[in-house]
């Protein structure tokens, strides 16, 4: 299945998109708000397990592909998460962009896509984007697709002393 947006497509992955995908997780300007850096190795592995919960669900992190080049610019989609958080089960929005392709509109214009796949397609409640604390190009992006700001939390998978270990919460309500 396929999505269009004016300028974007959100589709399930090709091959063609794991090498582009794999520079994107070791570029570390993308990953700043990231833990660290994916090793081709863990980025490979990743989008195994983002086409098989695509595959299992009919939604899933996308990739998106650019219309007027067919070029591959990173993902953006909807995913449960992996692991416990404190206001789970829940249902996120996340995105994750090559920055050559940043600060053209992108990121809002593909959520608002998977918004709308979520709310209309999947009859989803509600959706909600989080990220680090210092990460405010990823808040902009939620505020610019509606979502309103959440709580604070220590994200569970780092550490004490971690300095993205303090997370904020934007959620989104299907109003329908």
């Amino acid at each position: 299945m396929e999505y269009h947006t004016e300028r974007l497509i959100l589709r399930q992955w090709k091959q063609s998109d794991l090498e582009p995908f794999a520079a994107l997780n070791a570029n570390p300007e993308v990953m700043r708000y990231f833990p660290k850096i994916r090793t081709r190795e863990e980025s490979d592995e990743m989008v195994k397990t983002i086409e098989q919960r695509i595959a299992e669900n009919g939604w899933g992190f996308w990739a998106v592909e650019e219309k007027s080049s067919g070029a591959f610019i990173g993902f953006v989609g909807l995913n449960i998460p992996g692991y416990e958080l404190p206001f789970s089960p829940v249902i996120e929005i996340g995105w994750r962009l090559d920055n050559a392709f940043w600060g053209k509109g992108y990121a809002p214009e593909a959520a608002h896509k998977a918004l709308e796949i979520g709310f209309e397609q999947f009859a989803m409640k509600e959706i909600v984007a989080f990220t680090a604390l210092d990460n405010i190009p990823s808040q902009r992006v939620m505020e610019k697709i509606g979502m309103q700001r959440g709580e604070e939390f220590d994200h569970p998978l780092l550490d004490e002393g971690h300095p993205l270990r303090r997370h904020i919460v934007y959620r989104i309500a299907n109003l329908k």
